[in-house]
C-alpha cells in the first residue's frame, strides 16, 4: 500500500462531521477533479503495510478512522482488505472515502464501516467517469452518498440522478450535498434544498473552516 499522510483530526465532513479521527491519505488517484483540494496526494507516499498502518493507528485514542486518498479503493485489493479486517477485528468505526468510479464490492465491509460515496457533478469535469452502477450496491441503511456542487446545473443534475436511480431520502438513502469551498455559498445551497422540501443533509468543510484552506494533517 501507498500511504500518503495519517494524522488525529476533527472530521469535516459526513455525517461524523465534528468527531475526532484518525484518517489514513492514501497515495494516488484515478481521477483529477476541477476542484481537488489534495492534488499532492497524486503521487507523493511511501510504501507500507497495513499491519504497520494499524499499529500507527492504534496510537491515538479515539476508535473512529477515516481512510481517504486520493482513491482507497486503487489501493491493493488484498491489502485494503486486511486492514478493513484489522479494524473490523478491534471494533473501530471506519469510513471509507470512495470518488464513485470503482466497484465498491472489491472489498467487503466488516460492522461498523461504510462507504461515503462521492458522485461527482458536471462542474468536477469527472462526472462521465462515475459507475452508477454503485447506487444499486450501496445499502441505504449504512452508506452515505455526497454530491459536492458547484453552481445550480450541479445542483439540477444531482436531482435528477437521485430521481433516475431512486435513491431518495424517502427510500432510506443517506445524502450529503455539499458546496464546493470558495464557488458555491453554503446559504444559496441551503436555500435551495429548504425550497424543494428536501430531506438531505447540507455540510461544509468544517476542516477548512476551523483552519486555513490547503492545510495539511487536518
Amino acid at each position: 500500500m501507498k500511504l500518503n499522510e495519517l494524522f488525529f483530526s476533527i472530521q469535516g465532513e459526513s455525517s461524523s462531521m465534528g468527531l475526532p479521527t484518525v484518517f489514513v491519505r492514501f497515495t494516488g488517484c484515478n481521477l483529477r477533479c476541477s476542484y481537488c483540494d489534495t492534488t499532492y496526494a497524486y503521487f507523493e507516499g511511501t510504501r507500507t503495510t497495513p499491519e504497520e498502518i494499524f499499529r500507527r493507528i492504534e496510537e491515538y485514542g479515539v476508535r473512529r478512522v477515516c481512510l481517504t486518498g486520493g482513491e482507497p479503493l486503487i489501493q491493493p485489493r488484498e491489502e485494503l482488505q486486511q486492514l478493513l479486517d484489522l479494524l473490523g477485528g478491534n471494533n473501530y468505526e471506519v469510513s471509507i472515502e470512495t470518488d464513485g468510479s470503482i466497484d465498491i464490492e472489491r472489498v467487503k465491509l466488516r460492522p461498523k464501516q461504510r462507504f461515503i460515496l462521492d458522485i461527482k457533478v458536471p462542474s468536477s469535469d469527472m462526472h462521465t467517469y462515475m459507475d452508477f452502477d454503485n447506487l444499486k450496491r450501496v445499502v441505504p441503511e449504512r452508506d452515505e452518498i455526497k454530491f459536492v456542487v458547484g453552481n445550480e446545473e450541479d445542483y439540477l443534475w444531482s436531482k435528477e440522478i437521485i430521481r433516475r436511480y431512486e435513491i431518495s431520502p424517502e427510500r432510506g438513502y443517506r445524502l450529503l450535498f455539499s458546496p464546493v469551498y470558495g464557488v458555491l455559498e453554503p446559504r444559496t445551497l441551503a436555500e435551495w434544498i429548504l425550497q424543494d422540501e428536501w430531506d438531505v443533509r447540507l455540510q461544509v468543510q468544517l476542516h477548512k473552516w476551523l483552519w486555513e484552506p490547503g492545510k495539511r494533517g487536518v
